[in-house]
C-alpha cells in the first residue's frame, strides 16, 4: 500500500492512530476511537494487521509481518475484517492467508469475490443427519473406522507416524472423485508443502486442490490465520454446490502460536499456559464443519484437523479438547510404525461416531466381524509368548490375522476403492480360499482394483455384488460360487464347500467360541 492510499483511508475515517508501544508482533496503539474488534488495520510503513483485543486507553493489534512496526508511526481504519479471495482461479494454486502467491513468484488471475475469515457457523436448521459414505481408499480406515460426508475426523498421533502420508492419500482419491480438497499447511517447512503439491500433480489431481500454506518462518499472526482461511473457502466452494475435504496440518502447531501471541500480550494464562479461550477458539472453527442443506442440494465440509502427540499420550489439553469437538479420531500408534506397519492406525483406540451410519448392511457386517475377530487375534498373541503348544485353532487364528494385517498394508501411492477391499478381504473368510498364500492375495487385490479402475463394467459388477449383499457370508457366498467372474481361481487342493459361505476363517467355527480356545 503506498502513501497516498495509506492518506486516503484517514480523510475515511477520520481516525488516526500512533503506535505508542511493541511487544513482538502485539502493537499497542492509542487513537482510533470507533475501530472494531478483529477490524483490519494498516500502518504507515504499508503491513497490515488485525485488532486483537480493546481497552479504554488503547488497542492491542496483532501484526501480519514479522519484522515488528515501529514506535510512533501512524495506523488507519479500513472499516473492513480480514477477507480472502475467494473462486476456481485458485484451484490448483498454492495460496498464503491472504489468497495471494505463496512463494511470491507464481502468476495466477486473482478472483474478484472475497470472503470473510469469521463468520458464524450455520444453524441446526441447515445442516442434514450425515448418510453419505467417505472414501479414504485406505483400506483399513474404511473397513474398520469409515467416515461420512459432512464428518469431522480427528487424526491424532506422534511426529513421523505416516499421518501426513495417509491424509494425501485421502485428499487423492477424495479429488478423483470430484470433492474439492483443501490443505490447509499450519506453519510446515516449504520443503515439505512443496513435496505435497509435487505429489498431487503426480498423481493427476492438482486442478481439484488448493494448498493453503503458512511457512513455519512467516509471522505468527499469518500462521493464526491459516486454518480460518481454510475454512472459509471450504465455505465457498460449500455454498457453489460442491463438497469439500478440508485438512487442518496441525492445530497442535496453531494452539503453540495463539498461546505465544497471548503470553506476549498478557493475556492470563490457563492449563499449559494456554489461553482460556483455547476451547472456543478451535471449536468456533470446527462447527463450521458438517453436512448442509442448500439450495443446490445437499452439500458438505469434510474436516480432518490433524493434531500431535507426545509418546502416545492422548490426555494432552489440546488432545483432549479436539477429541470432544470432532465425530471421533483416527490413532496413528508409533508402536505400530516402528513394527512396520504401513498405515500405523490403531483399530482399537480409533473411534467414528457417525461413520457407520453411512456403511450399508454388508459393509457393517466386514467391519463388525474385522473387529471380532482381531480384538481374538490380538488376544492370541499373548498366548504365543508363552512358549506352549498352540492348538489347530489358535494357529488358524494367528496365521489368518497374520495375512490381515499384511492385506492391510498399504503404500503412499496406492488407493483402493471400498468395495475392491471387501471382495478381497472375503477371499480370507472361508475354506475354499484359505490356502492362498499372502502374496497371491495380494495379487488378486491388485488385480481386482487395476480392473475396477479401468473396466466400467466391471465397476458396475463388482459394485452390485457388495451393495446387494446384506452380509459378509452373503459377499462371499457368491464369489465361491463363480470365482471366475471376479477373475480368481480356487486352489485345487481345496475343496468346494457344499454349506455356503462360513462365519468366519478359523476353521470354521463361530467366534464366539473361538473366544475360549487356549494352548
Amino acid at each position: 500500500m503506498n502513501n497516498s492510499n495509506f492518506e486516503q483511508l484517514l480523510s475515511q475515517t477520520g481516525e488516526v492512530g500512533f503506535v505508542s508501544e511493541v511487544i513482538g508482533p502485539i502493537a499497542y496503539v492509542e487513537g482510533l476511537p470507533g475501530v472494531h474488534f478483529q477490524e483490519l488495520v494498516v500502518f504507515e510503513d504499508g503491513s497490515f494487521g488485525q485488532v486483537f483485543s480493546l481497552s479504554k486507553k488503547r488497542v492491542e493489534i496483532l501484526s501480519f509481518v514479522k519484522k515488528p512496526v515501529k514506535v510512533g508511526i501512524r495506523v488507519a481504519r479500513t472499516g473492513r475484517f480480514v477477507e480472502i479471495p475467494t473462486g476456481n482461479e485458485i484451484l490448483g494454486q498454492i495460496i498464503d492467508p491472504f489468497g495471494g502467491s505463496f512463494d511470491n513468484n507464481t502468476l495466477f488471475k486473482k478472483p474478484e469475490k472475497s470472503r470473510p475469515l469469521n463468520t458464524a457457523p450455520p444453524g441446526i436448521s441447515k445442516r442434514k443427519t450425515i448418510k453419505r459414505y467417505f472414501e479414504t481408499g485406505v483400506s483399513i480406515v474404511d473397513l474398520m473406522v469409515p467416515l461420512g460426508y459432512g464428518q469431522r475426523e480427528l487424526v491424532i498421533g506422534d511426529r513421523k507416524t505416516g499421518k501426513t502420508d495417509f491424509l494425501l492419500q485421502t485428499i487423492v482419491y477424495a479429488a478423483k472423485q470430484g470433492t474439492v480438497c483443501i490443505y490447509a499447511a499450519v506453519g510446515k517447512n516449504k520443503i515439505d508443502i512443496k513435496r505435497a503439491h509435487d505429489y498431487f500433480k503426480a498423481n493427476g489431481v492438482a486442478s481439484n486442490t488448493i494448498i493453503l500454506a503458512s511457512a513455519s518462518e512467516d509471522a505468527p499472526g499469518i500462521i493464526f490465520l491459516t486454518p480460518y482461511s481454510g475454512m472459509s473457502l471450504a465455505e465457498y466452494f460449500k455454498d457453489q454446490g460442491r463438497d469439500v475435504l478440508l485438512v487442518l496440518d496441525d492445530l497442535t502447531t496453531h494452539a503453540k502460536y495463539y498461546r505465544e501471541i497471548s503470553l506476549i500480550s498478557k493475556r492470563f494464562p490457563g492449563r499449559d499456559s494456554y489461553p482460556g479461550d483455547m476451547f472456543y477458539m478451535h471449536a468456533r472453527l470446527l462447527e463450521r464443519a458438517g453436512n448442509f442443506i442448500s439450495e443446490k442440494g445437499e452439500v458438505s465440509i469434510t474436516c480432518m484437523p490433524v493434531v500431535e502427540t507426545l509418546q502416545g499420550d492422548l490426555s494432552g489439553f489440546i488432545q483432549t479438547n479436539i477429541m470432544s469437538m470432532t465425530d471421533g479420531h483416527i490413532y496413528f500408534d508409533s508402536g505400530l510404525f516402528t513394527a512396520g506397519r504401513r498405515p500405523s492406525v490403531n483399530p482399537f483406540l480409533s473411534v467414528t461416531r457417525v461413520g457407520r451410519q453411512t456403511q450399508s448392511d454388508s459393509e457393517r457386517s466386514i467391519s463388525r466381524e474385522l473387529l471380532s475377530f482381531l480384538t481374538l487375534y490380538d488376544k492370541m498373541q499373548n498366548v504365543v509368548h508363552f512358549g506352549s503348544e498352540l492348538t489347530a485353532n489358535v494357529l488358524t487364528i494367528l496365521n489368518t490375522g497374520d495375512k490381515i494385517l499384511e492385506l492391510f498394508d498399504q503404500q503412499t501411492n496406492t488407493v483402493i476403492p471400498v468395495n475392491v477391499q471387501a471382495v478381497t478381504l472375503s477371499l480370507l473368510w472361508g475354506d475354499d480360499f484359505k490356502q492362498l498364500e499372502i502374496a497371491k492375495l495380494i495379487y488378486y487385490k491388485n488385480k481386482i482394483a487395476d480392473t475396477y479402475q479401468k473396466d466400467t463394467n466391471y465397476k458396475a459388477m463388482i459394485d452390485d455384488l457388495v451393495i446387494s449383499s446384506t452380509s459378509f457370508n452373503q459377499i462371499l457366498d457368491k464369489i465361491r460360487k463363480d470365482p471366475g467372474k471376479i477373475g480368481i481361481e480356487i486352489p485345487k487342493q481345496s475343496a468346494v464347500s457344499q454349506q455356503g459361505a462360513v462365519a468366519n476363517p478359523a476353521n470354521s467355527a463361530p467366534i464366539s467360541e473361538l473366544k475360549g480356545g487356549n494352548s
